[in-house]
């Protein structure tokens, strides 16, 4: 019972760990459009992004490799979640107008 909670605990955590580094990174693109500095801006996105999501694995399969296993699943899941997420508040609440090719 308790290889189970651990378990549930690494998929709960891998969620958590997918929808800050996704959801993350659709916040970045969001905000690079009007930002003054876009490359400092991805590039500090990135290093932050991947710095916690490095240590939320290596401290959740530290010593197991299914709990590894397990988080990474969890993170996978939450990519599908945040792209599906993402595009119907996209759809929603369009901001940027799709550039017409050869617009006279």
């Amino acid at each position: 019972m308790n290889e189970i909670s651990n378990l549930i605990w690494a998929f709960i955590v891998g969620l958590l760990l997918g929808i800050l580094f996704f959801g993350g990174l659709w916040i970045t693109v969001k905000k690079i459009i009007n930002s003054k500095t876009p490359g400092l801006l991805m590039v500090g996105s990135f290093v932050l992004r991947i710095t916690i999501v490095s240590a939320g694995f290596y401290f959740i399969g530290l010593g197991d490799w299914k709990k590894l296993v397990v988080c990474l699943i969890g993170f996978t899941v939450a990519r599908f979640a945040v792209i599906y997420y993402t595009k119907s508040v996209d759809e929603k609440n369009p901001q940027i107008k799709k550039e017409v090719a050869n617009e006279a």
